[in-house]
């Protein structure tokens, strides 16, 4: 047939596309880095790597742009499976995935301690979720031939509810996951560009315009697959080349079992170590201090700022370096102002201080199974229960979500049949191995280079990206000298999530172009998925919101020109919030994909396998899904229970950590939606 024929030389033209674009940024490397040895300064080298991949996606963009509603909306239906996969493999490959999730890794292990769970259960649940994406929901999703998630819901339940709480429900769990994305973006942007965090937003920003603004999904598969290219490179590079120095074998995910026993080792030499049990010993002692405090806060709150008062009338009268005083003036801004902000702070710090009393600075042993001891006192088989419980309830939110998000499940509209789609998910899963499999070893790797090479060495001789990471975000990244011994000890080391994958070259002493790289892939990363989400958000907004209640009249082309607009006006809201650093990038990850779980899959799956679920029962269970997630979040968030003067602390159930919430959500959206539909049945 002339259509296949058409459809063969479609598939062959864009292999040779793909050739074209692997080599050529293979030689723009090996370029950079001949620029790098014949003595480019680094100061030249982040700002090369930001624009020239931001202007690679702003090409892809513009030559994408379009106004025609199948092409803006599923990219005409016409994408291949195994270039669909490759972007719906970089859609997913968020800054959670790239970023943090090594980092996940790194702070707490395999199965970590009883209220974090460990690092792998992200690996489990992201990975499985899209075998009940292939199950549960793609092929028939993509056999209706629909636009979005809510026109499902509109398709089969009929009526406005059903769709105006899907549509509001996407907005929701996007814009979580989105400020996430942009948080990430600034993050590298200003450790690249040297500019501020809040410019590094913007510069960021306009990336994610340029590739969604003009050409909607059309421009952002093709642009997901240039980001796809560069984010494996990024990941695969630093992580081979890790593996090489320490094993002599380049093949991490394969030989990297050899550094746990090396790990576990030195694990139990740091335990042990003297040096180490002096910083655990300051911890202890200033937990005891903010402790003293929060008995008698509103003469603590006096006295403190007394103090720092008395200390810049001292700073003045001696004629102090103006450093100084600036410095002493921030201390005396940063106090709490009144007795509830204190109290907040004051337990933060305590809890904290408690954290890193602890042996290894906090963090548990990397090759735990779980916290705590199945056969020990009561106390340890309660952190044990407690432990596995959460590992399990977040392995179960993570995999659920992916089978709900709205900005994920759209991709799988762009293929050309329902075959095709089933394809896809096979090879996206492919794609997500070929990283997933590295994330272990990665972390594992470089907590072995900090083990070796930062840990015993002297504070005045600590590398210079310690100090550079700092001015970028100064909860990054902590090395401080608490025992005053002059020498650095693993407890006195504070890493965030956010920085172990971005400073892995330099951990690894690598050259700053693979720094540029790792930074260009985490910006790749960053962007595919932000392009989806605010695509997803706008889309909402005007094809299933003002379209259908507002705007009735308003024509294909209108629609499309009306989602730009949104899109552009919720990159703005979402890079106001990011600024403000709400949380870091892997927990704002984890709730989003805890709202999706309990909004979409229940009433989706109901939907899709069973007759006899109704419109009311679709609404009940969705309504009462998301409000079980919602409320579990908020009621546990430090700030609202500031805000509404509730007893502090979080009030846990079953000692679930909130980002898992859509473990409860999903369970009480099914149960609702089914009673709800039995007894409509017949009225329906």
């Amino acid at each position: 047939m002339a259509e296949d024929r058409d459809y063969a030389a479609y598939k062959r033209r864009l292999a040779r596309i793909l050739t074209y674009y692997v080599l050529g940024l293979c030689a723009a490397l090996a370029v950079m880095a001949w620029a790098e040895r014949s003595g480019l300064s680094r100061q030249w080298l982040g700002p090369i790597f930001l624009f020239s991949t931001v202007m690679i996606y702003a090409a892809i963009g513009i030559y994408g742009r379009t106004t025609d509603a199948e092409e803006y909306y599923v990219a005409g239906r016409r994408i291949p499976p195994f270039y669909n996969g490759m972007a719906t493999a970089a859609d997913w490959m968020s800054a959670a995935s790239f970023i943090s999730l090594a980092g996940g890794l790194y702070l707490q292990g395999f199965s970590g301690s009883g209220s974090q769970p460990g690092g792998l259960a992200y690996v489990l649940g992201w990975t499985g979720g899209f075998c009940l994406v292939a199950l549960l929901v793609a092929p028939y999703l993509r056999q209706l031939g629909l636009y979005t998630v809510p026109d499902y819901f509109a398709h089969r339940y009929g009526g406005r509810w059903p769709r105006l709480i899907a549509a509001f429900s996407a907005m929701l769990c996007s814009f979580t996951y989105v400020v996430a994305q942009i948080y990430g973006i600034g993050l590298i942007a200003s450790r690249l560009t040297g500019v501020q965090f809040e410019l590094g937003i913007l510069l960021g920003l306009g990336g994610v315009l340029l590739c969604s603004f003009l050409g909607g999904m059309r421009a952002i598969t093709w642009t997901q697959v240039a980001q796809y290219i560069i984010l494996l490179l990024a990941f695969l590079i630093p992580v081979s080349w890790l593996a090489f120095k320490q094993l002599g074998n380049p093949l991490a995910p394969l030989v990297y079992g050899t550094q746990l026993q090396k790990i576990t080792e030195i694990e139990k030499e740091l335990i042990e170590s003297p040096a180490e049990k002096q910083v655990q010993a300051e911890y202890k002692r200033r937990a005891a201090e903010y402790e003293a405090r929060l008995n008698n806060i509103e003469e603590s709150v006096r006295r403190e700022r007394a103090a720092a008062q008395q200390r810049i009338r001292q700073l003045k009268t001696q004629n102090a370096d103006s450093a100084l005083i600036v410095a002493a003036n921030r201390e005396l801004a940063a106090l709490p102002r009144d007795e509830a902000g204190a109290r907040e702070l004051w337990t933060r710090a305590m809890h904290e201080s408690l954290e890193r009393s602890r042996p290894l600075g906090g963090l548990p042993p990397h090759a735990q199974p779980f916290a705590g001891d199945p056969e020990g006192t009561p106390a340890q088989q309660e952190a044990f229960d407690v432990s596995r419980r959460n590992f399990l309830a977040l392995v179960f939110c993570l995999m659920v979500g992916t089978a709900g998000l709205p900005h994920l499940l759209t991709r799988f509209y762009t293929t050309p049949s329902v075959r095709e789609a089933r394809s896809s998910v096979g090879w996206a899963l492919f794609f997500i191995a070929l990283l997933y499999l590295s994330v272990p070893a990665l972390a594992m790797l470089v907590k072995f280079e900090v083990m070796q090479t930062l840990v015993g060495s002297p504070f005045d001789a600590l590398p210079s990206w310690i100090l550079q990471w700092g001015k970028v975000d100064p909860s990054l990244i902590s090395v401080r000298d608490v025992n005053g011994d002059g020498i650095v000890q693993f407890g006195e080391i504070r890493l965030g999530a956010d920085i172990i994958m971005l400073a892995t070259p330099e951990i690894g002493g690598m050259p700053y172009v693979v720094s540029g790289l790792v930074a260009a892939g985490g910006l790749a990363a960053a962007l595919s998925t932000a392009d989806g989400l605010l695509l997803t958000i706008s889309n909402a907004m005007v094809r299933d919101v003002y379209a259908q209640e507002i705007g009735h009249h308003v024509t294909p082309e209108q629609r499309v020109i009306l989602s730009k607009f949104a899109l552009l006006a919720v990159a703005l809201v979402a890079a106001m919030v990011a600024s403000l650093k709400p949380a870091d990038i892997l927990p704002l990850v984890s709730a989003s994909f805890s709202l999706a779980a309990s909004a979409f899959v229940p009433a989706m799956v109901l939907g899709i396998f069973w007759k006899g679920a109704t419109r009311a029962g679709a609404v009940a269970g969705m309504l009462a899904g998301l409000g079980v997630t919602v409320y579990y979040m908020l009621s546990n968030a430090a700030a609202v229970r500031t805000l509404f003067k509730l007893a502090p602390g979080p009030q846990l159930w079953f000692d679930i950590v909130p980002v898992s919430a859509g473990v409860f959500g999903v369970a009480v959206g099914f149960a609702v939606a089914l009673v709800v539909s039995l007894m409509t049945l017949r009225a329906d």
